[in-house]
């Protein structure tokens, strides 16, 4: 399939970037012989405990690296980087304590706060001692129910300082979903926001808070972040304090940093639980750190003072992946809210009000941007703006022109895919190779990653597979909570392919040493045999303009599958056969007649996770008459209802 070529970044880009010094540093100190991203790739996975020890020194870690740089462990899951390192995770990200914005804060148009880097420090000090007074040391959990602000970077960076473990969901989700992810983790502490705007209304969550509380019996301390203004709950379990009550006024007390192993919990992160109780996996302060610095430092090329924004929640790995900005030296911008109120490019207003440099958003979000009147090239300067990061889900053509187009021609498009597994991305994109629609530049350094077929073998450019990677790297993650022998571990990652990690996303190769990501490999469709991804189908209904979401399914029909695609239209539209016909001929003509649906069926709206993912299998489930559990993961519940019982789906 041919892309076209959207961007080339200049010679001076080049000259300027993260990366080029880098290559020049690793070309100096440790034998390292290539002028392009690939050949420094190529050279991080035949070399990959040369390339990770290259990143501890370039990125300047703060800790002992100790003298092996990895314990050589046979058994994937038991390899492990710096088995000697010792290090103190927050006492890399909190290093300025100047007058310098540390965090800049929007919540929707209702609040705007600026942290300096010595107001973030003071604080994270002075929580760290009130955590410690409330029993809080090593190893200990602390559970946070909370927006994506300032005071919960401050809870998180003071957990992880005293060597606890941080843990939290969005205050979004309902009483079950909160409980089947903190009822099985058991925090000692709980940090709760006390309600949240979303589209200028007020959500109290007071009275989840204390559901939560009262049958999460290990919680012994409930600190309330007054965000809303609501007031503490009347009669609850525990005792509760709000925030800046708990972590008390005066003296700033000593921020001590004691180091930790390499490998020491920081983060426990939840994967979505669609498919049954919620995955609880730890991560570990050097790993997560090391991937983090590598990926900000020479994909995204974050420079000090940089102000980089990630439009994220905290129940998404990539709040955790923001966190680290801190330890780039950059400011971090955080946005609360529905980022399309009270109007639709009011995350364009962030970019030029707070001189945003780098733009993360979701494909989600990018899609309906697409399909609105937004052309911030025409409304916004965007002067600072160098790099735009997309994640969640694979980024059509469409969306990749419409940045190009209409946001900002020079500017690097960095598209990603990794996950909460190992809170990072296995593809990405880097600042010295060229964009192409439709495509993602590159597998991230150190990520020996390969396409590979049912039978173990590599596939060739243009055919797909899973994408499995092949040696460790270093943040993988240390275990799941409550896994005995690791058995869930290695049968979620380990089972199909012998010692090589297989994350379940379904990938090509293309011509120019991109990658394709057609869907996760579970949601993959098989008619007649035949394996295609749903983001094929999904790439090419982004050009119908009278389609808003779309969801494609496998449907058991006849001793076969047939691909039934469920669409969205625009306000007002109803689907007729020439609309019908309109979208069979764009995805017949554009990819292959076996891409064509044989039912298109319209609905009001498609399922998707609290972090807007599609949830193809819940749609299948339900079509198919099967339970789908843990609803509470899914932003809307009550539509899947509308996929049930279809008489559409029981004809020819």
């Amino acid at each position: 399939m041919s892309r076209e070529l959207l961007w080339t970044p200049s010679k001076e880009r080049i000259a300027n970037s993260n990366v080029h010094r880098f290559m020049k540093d690793v070309e100096k100190n440790r034998g390292f012989d290539g002028s392009t991203f690939n050949d420094l790739w190529k050279w991080s996975v035949s070399d990959p405990k040369n390339f990770w020890d290259s990143i501890w020194d370039f990125g300047n870690i703060i800790g002992e690296k100790g003298e092996r740089i990895a314990n050589d462990a046979e058994k994937f899951w038991e390899y492990r980087y710096f088995p000697d390192a010792k290090l103190n995770f927050t006492e890399n990200l909190i290093k300025r304590r100047d007058s310098g914005p540390a965090l800049i804060f929007w919540g929707e148009e209702k609040v705007r706060k600026i942290l300096t880097w010595k107001d973030l420090h003071d604080a994270v000090a002075k929580t760290a001692s009130a955590l410690k007074r409330a029993g809080i040391g090593k190893g200990d959990i602390v559970g946070g129910y909370v927006a994506n602000m300032p005071e919960t970077t401050i809870a998180a960076l003071a957990t992880i300082s005293i060597g606890a473990i941080w843990a939290s969901c969005s205050p979004d989700f309902g009483i079950p979903g909160a409980l089947d992810r903190f009822g099985q983790i058991k925090p000692k502490v709980f940090f709760a926001v006390d309600g949240y705007y979303y589209k200028g209304k007020v959500f109290n969550n007071i009275e989840k808070i204390k559901n939560v509380v009262d049958q999460v019996t290990s919680i012994k301390q409930t600190i309330i972040i007054p965000y809303v203004k609501t007031g503490l709950p009347a009669g609850n379990r525990t005792d509760v304090a709000l925030f800046h009550d708990f972590i008390g006024e005066g003296v700033v007390p000593e921020l001590t940093f004691e180091k930790f192993p390499f490998d020491h919990p920081i983060y426990i992160l939840f994967t979505s639980g669609t498919t049954g109780v919620p995955k609880c996996i730890v991560h570990g302060a050097g790993g997560t750190l090391l991937q983090h610095k590598k990926e900000q430092l020479l994909h995204c090329d974050i420079k000090p003072n940089d102000r980089v924004f990630y439009f994220t929640t905290c129940s998404w790995m990539m709040w955790n992946w923001s966190t680290s900005i801190l330890a780039q030296d950059a400011t971090l911008m955080q946005y609360e809210g529905l980022p399309l109120f009270p109007k639709s490019d009011v995350l364009f207003d962030m970019v030029d009000s707070c001189g945003m440099t780098f733009f993360g958003t979701s494909a989600k979000y990018l899609d309906t941007i697409l399909k609105s009147d937004v052309c911030p090239t025409k409304t916004h300067k965007l002067d600072k703006l160098r790099t735009m990061g997309s994640t969640g889900s694979p980024l059509c053509a469409e969306a990749c022109s419409f940045v190009y187009e209409k946001v900002k021609k020079d500017i690097h498009l960095n598209s990603f895919s990794g996950g909460t597994d190992i809170i990072s991305s296995f593809v990405m994109g880097n600042p010295i190779s060229p964009v192409y629609s439709g495509e993602m530049q590159g597998f991230g350094l150190g990520m020996h990653v390969k396409v590979y077929g049912p039978n173990n073998e590599e596939m060739p450019v243009g055919q797909q597979g899973e994408l499995t990677c092949i040696t460790p790297f270093a943040s993988q993650p240390i275990k799941f909570w409550n896994d005995e022998g690791n058995k869930r571990l290695i049968r979620s990652y380990f089972e199909k392919f012998e010692n090589c990690w297989c994350h379940g996303d379904w990938i090509e190769l293309t011509e120019h040493g991109g990658v394709f990501i057609s869907g996760r490999a579970d949601a993959v469709l098989n008619p007649s045999g035949v394996r295609i991804g749903t983001a094929e189908i999904y790439s090419q209904v982004q050009k119908v303009e009278e389609v808003l979401e779309c969801c494609a399914v496998g449907q058991q029909w006849d001793n076969d599958e047939r691909v039934i695609l469920f669409v969205v239209l625009r306000d007002g539209l109803e689907l007729n056969d020439d609309l019908k016909k309109k979208i069979s001929m764009i995805i017949r003509d554009n990819a292959t007649p076996r891409h064509v649906p044989s039912k298109i069926i319209q609905v009001s709206g498609v399922p998707k996770t609290n972090n807007g993912k599609l949830v193809e299998i819940a749609v299948k489930n339900v079509i198919h008459g099967r339970e789908v559990v843990n609803k509470d993961s899914i932003e809307d519940p009550s539509l899947l209802e509308e996929f049930r019982n279809i008489p559409e789906l029981q004809k020819y």
